[in-house]
């Protein structure tokens, strides 16, 4: 399988960021909590056994723990030093999070999975932890993320070297991961995307966010040849022209995608068998039915 990302450097860029702690840096992550706890706490169960995989800070730990509805929470962390003081989390590789089959009622990965080489194999590993109807819920971030930012690295790599490299990963279609999570296995699946823009005063202040927050570019093909100043200044340049509000601030997408699949179980709704339909279609939206030829 292709290597999009050095995992070792993903992991890496990770650490490097959680030790360093920037203020304010985790405010995706401070979004993505509020928001899976939201998405969980109207659901009508309770969850005796969750894991949250990677989620650096254990803030979405944390939110979903306050909803009321899980027992108990498992942290699963690429290094020991995520731990809070006096905390306990298992180790284990952001690609093989080594969970136990049927182990767990609840699985929560906030902003990781993007960050897989084989996506299609993290989400069977969180079908197969789970517990007959037990839940899978995500946010991965999703195209359209720093769209700006990758159209103005291209650009300005193009007029000033006379080509380009990979500057921004790639990051999957909301449909895409629909298809992944029904290959997975889930039963009952649903994904939506929310976009959510973000200001800076200039592209290094966004820069420095992403370096902040673990994204500094992992990817096995980026280029080691250093750049220049210029590269970054005309960048910036182009950015502000592009993607600036009137107030001369720059705007940065970040898309996330939240998914959530249930492991199946026979007490779930199933899809009508073709035919099998008691009214017609056509009769309920007042219209005229044709037959294909074929």
């Amino acid at each position: 399988m292709e290597q999009v990302f050095e995992t070792e450097r993903v992991e890496k860029n990770r650490l490097k960021a959680w030790r360093a702690a920037k203020p304010g840096a985790d405010f995706l992550l401070n979004i993505v909590a509020e928001e899976i706890a939201d998405r969980l706490a109207v659901v009508e169960r309770t969850f005796d056994v969750a894991a949250e995989l990677h989620g650096v800070t254990g803030v979405v730990a944390k939110a979903a723990l306050e909803t009321g509805k899980i027992g108990t929470m498992r942290r699963v962390e690429s290094d020991a030093a995520f731990a809070a003081a006096g905390e306990a989390v298992a180790v284990a590789p952001l690609e093989w999070p080594g969970l136990e089959e049927q182990s767990l009622n609840l699985v929560l990965s906030p902003l990781a999975a993007h960050l897989t080489n084989d996506t299609p194999g993290y989400f069977i590993q969180a079908r197969r932890a789970l517990k007959p109807d037990g839940l899978f819920l995500a946010a991965i971030a999703g195209s359209g993320t720093l769209a700006e930012l990758r159209d103005c690295l291209l650009a300005a790599e193009a007029e000033i070297y006379g080509g380009v490299s990979p500057r921004v990963i790639p990051f999957a279609d909301v449909r895409d991961v629909g298809g992944l999570l029904q290959r997975a296995g889930f039963a009952l699946p649903v994904v939506d995307q929310e976009n959510y823009t973000v200001r800076y005063d200039t592209l290094f202040d966004l820069m420095a966010d992403l370096r902040a927050m673990g994204m500094a570019n992992p990817l096995s093909d980026r280029s080691r040849k250093p750049v220049s100043r210029a590269f970054f200044l005309r960048a910036a340049e182009l950015y502000a022209e592009r993607y600036s509000d009137p107030d001369g601030r720059i705007r940065a997408t970040f898309s996330i995608i939240y998914v959530s699949g249930w492991a199946p179980h026979e007490s779930q709704q199933k899809p009508l068998k073709p035919g099998s339909a008691k009214a017609r279609l056509a009769d309920a939206l007042n219209t005229e039915e044709f037959k294909l030829k074929r």
